[in-house]
């Protein structure tokens, strides 16, 4: 007979009628023994049929604890006998009200969810230490940089800023740089960019440029894309911005790793020393393995191949003992500098020339741990511009000063309590006391009498008390003047600093600059807008404004009349280019070794060796994933199937192929894009004379260049020494 609901059934007797069930599947066997160190923590060979493990009567998997796993708990610590099924009346009947197992579980399900960060959504964070290079106490009397040597923990986290937490890595987008420290005297957040200037002056165009480069609300995109038509409306309309643009549509906003960039805190702060005075300062992290981009064309084709490719760049560096490493470097100088300076200090526009006030190093930063819990750290932390130090200070900077207070408010909205402060990832790593009492999630216990100052009580009754000696006292500063909104004139130039940045670019570095604005613009819809930022341009560069025009197929717009006329003298600053911080070999890179049956043993293990030993990553592509049969018979496995490692993913690559196996691997579509994209994105191409159908099947047997080495006659080592040079600009492509 079929079931059917309200089927009858003898009815119960009522001594037995509240008696629980027997389980619905049997007691467990014998525990095994524990599982040695090296699989600790693994997955099991087969998770579903272990000894403790048994099918239900519904087929379901009901796994017991072993004796060195934990029991499972609801929320209140309660151990469950079975989290698989919900308790029902009767095998076939509805749900139940009192399963409060059930309701716990769904409720905290619905809660999981927090707002997204608006900006800077998308992040990766990691764990590490920071250590002074030397006693800054001429310059402050911050802790952290009280004595060389001295080491204070910090956690950072990098981000896009324009895509949703869904996003791709790879986006054109300026990239957060976020540093907290864990100072023994409060929090310090260095809350900055891999891009030293920015797009307004003025905090109150802020939501203005959000708005506008976010997914048009008339439509729901592009998502984490610049390229459309209000954010280039927006642009260029804002003259202010065109500096930010250049550095936008350069390499620097596509770049090859978080590991591989530079950072900047934007802004100028002020160093306060012991005795109150103060001095300019502008904050830089210099990576030590060099700066390194990508190609557009790549990084499209790597968000498609693998959209976490920065995230999972990150976390194998670290997990793999290749700890990144950033020297922090400043910039200090005076009011005397500032005034004879032929820009505003204090406008987030510009930048000061490392040739005209140089880089002092003052300590390096090392990421040695990646996150236990992406939630509960990389997105609960909450930096905030506004958390300083003594012996740091804030300036008259009207981006920064709205800043203090949009992190601060944003940090509320997304955690729920002003008690976000609390969460491990926030709290300070020194004593903390105040009067600040209750809220939402309040974890700690404040004791003692009083909860206000100032207070009639003694001891430890009477609570902290503000100390006129070891306390923060902010720079002593005269400041006068009508109030009005008005901008001062001194923020007028907005297009000398971009000239600047524009000549002090390689020619290839420029020949991409040029490309990203046409690409860009020619997603936008309305001519008008093409026009407005070309005219723009012209008041840039003439020969920039001239190629973007070409690449559009325009004319040539009239110049935008300038507030204050551009110059066009200042000297080229070789620092601003990325070529001067090129890295200086192939270590931190990877090699994605292309392998076929019939491949020696030896050359391939040779390669790898080689490799590892001077610091680079290699992984390994084959046909098909269960491995290759090399020359001795031996079966080897290799990391990625063809179709799943694209060249994108790799910084140079090798083909090891052989005979027969080669022209069954040269057959395969992706390969021949594997082999082609390597050598139209200018990577350095190492082959062994097997390897010729690769070749072929590329299309590039006929154009092989310096950069493509035959590894038959080129020792390993040799091969290595080039693929430093990281590209072939000169490759005709």
């Amino acid at each position: 007979m079929g079931h059917h609901d309200g089927d009858a059934t003898t009815p119960t007797p009522a001594a037995h009628r509240h008696q629980p069930a027997a389980p619905s599947y049997p007691p467990a066997p014998e525990v095994p023994s524990p599982p040695t160190p090296s699989t600790a923590g693994q997955a099991a060979d087969n998770p579903v049929y272990t000894p403790r493990t048994q099918p239900g009567k519904g087929g379901e998997l009901h796994q017991q604890p072993g004796p060195d796993q934990q029991v499972l708990t609801t929320a209140q610590g309660l151990p469950l006998a079975d989290d698989q099924n919900s308790l029902t009346a009767g095998e076939r009947g509805p749900t139940l009200l009192e399963d409060f197992a059930l309701r716990e579980k769904i409720f905290h399900f619905d809660h999981e969810r927090i707002p997204e960060r608006v900006v800077h959504a998308r992040g990766y964070g990691a764990h590490g230490t920071f250590t002074a290079a030397e006693d800054l106490s001429d310059l402050t009397c911050a802790s952290l940089f009280a004595e060389a040597g001295k080491q204070t923990p910090v956690f950072v986290r990098f981000s896009t800023v324009a895509g949703n937490l869904g996003s791709f890595d790879l986006a054109r987008d300026v990239r957060g740089f976020a540093v907290k420290f864990y100072t023994d005297e409060g929090n310090w957040d260095l809350v900055g960019n891999n891009i030293p200037v920015f797009f307004v002056q003025d905090a109150v165009k802020f939501p203005d440029l959000v708005h506008a480069v976010k997914e048009e609300q008339d439509r729901g995109w592009p998502q984490a894309q610049s390229a459309h038509d209000t954010f280039w409306d927006f642009a260029g309309l804002m003259p202010e911005s065109t500096h930010m643009l250049l550095w936008q549509m350069s390499d620097r906003a596509i770049p090859r790793s978080f590991r591989f960039m530079q950072g900047f805190g934007v802004h100028t702060f002020r160093f306060v020393d012991a005795d109150g005075a103060s001095t300019y300062v502008k904050f830089h992290w210099v990576p030590r393995q060099g700066l390194q981009s990508v190609v557009w064309n790549e990084a499209v084709k790597i968000n498609g191949a693998d959209p976490d490719f920065h995230r999972k760049d990150l976390w194998q560096a670290i997990q793999n003992g290749d700890l990144p490493e950033w020297d922090l470097a400043v910039q200090t100088f005076d009011d005397e500098f500032a005034d004879r300076f032929e820009f505003d200090v204090l406008d987030a526009t510009k930048v000061i020339p490392e040739e005209q006030v140089p880089l002092r190093v003052i300590g390096t930063l090392r990421l040695e741990r990646t996150v236990d819990n992406v939630f509960s750290e990389t997105e609960q932390v909450a930096f905030c511009t506004q958390n300083i130090v003594r012996g740091i200070d804030f300036t008259n900077d009207p981006l920064l000063q709205g800043r203090n207070f949009s992190y601060l408010d944003t940090q509320l909205k997304r955690l729920g309590s002003p008690n976000f402060t609390q969460l491990p990832i926030n709290a300070p790593r020194c004593p903390v006391a105040h009067f600040q009492r209750d809220g939402h999630m309040q974890t700690g216990a404040q004791s003692g009498r009083a909860t206000y100052e100032p207070n009639s009580f003694t001891g430890a009754a009477a609570g902290p008390r503000a100390d006129a000696e070891r306390g923060y006292r902010s720079v002593a500063r005269h400041e006068s003047g009508d109030t009005r909104r008005t901008r001062p004139e001194s923020f007028a130039d907005h297009y000398s600093q971009a000239g600047q940045f524009w000549r002090s670019q390689s020619a290839t570095e420029q020949q991409h600059i040029r490309m990203a604005f046409v690409f860009e613009l020619s997603k936008c819809e309305i001519p008008q807008i093409r026009t407005r930022v070309v005219a723009n341009l012209r008041n840039v560069d003439e020969e920039l404004a001239a190629g973007v025009a070409d690449g559009l197929g325009m004319e040539l717009p009239d110049a935008t009349e300038a507030h204050q006329a551009p110059r066009h003298d200042l000297p080229e600053s070789p620092a601003l280019s990325m070529t001067t911080r090129a890295p200086e070999s192939f270590a931190g890179r990877k090699l994605g070794i292309l392998v076929t049956d019939g491949v020696e043993a030896t050359v391939l293990d040779t390669l790898r060796d080689t490799f590892e030993q001077g610091g680079a990553l290699v992984e390994t592509i084959g046909l098909k994933v269960g491995g290759v049969t090399l020359a001795d018979g031996t079966r080897r496995p290799v990391d990625h199937k063809i179709d799943g490692a694209p060249s994108v993913l790799f910084d140079a690559v090798a083909l090891l192929g052989d005979g027969t196996g080669a022209e069954e691997l040269a057959g395969h579509p992706a390969t021949r894009d594997f082999v082609s994209d390597a050598f139209s994105h200018y990577k350095v191409i190492g082959h062994l004379p097997g390897a010729r159908a690769l070749l072929e099947a590329g299309g590039i047997d006929g154009s092989l260049d310096e950069a493509c080495h035959d590894l038959g006659s080129v020792d390993p080592q040799e091969f290595l020494a080039a693929c430093g040079a990281l590209r072939h600009w000169a490759r005709d492509v």
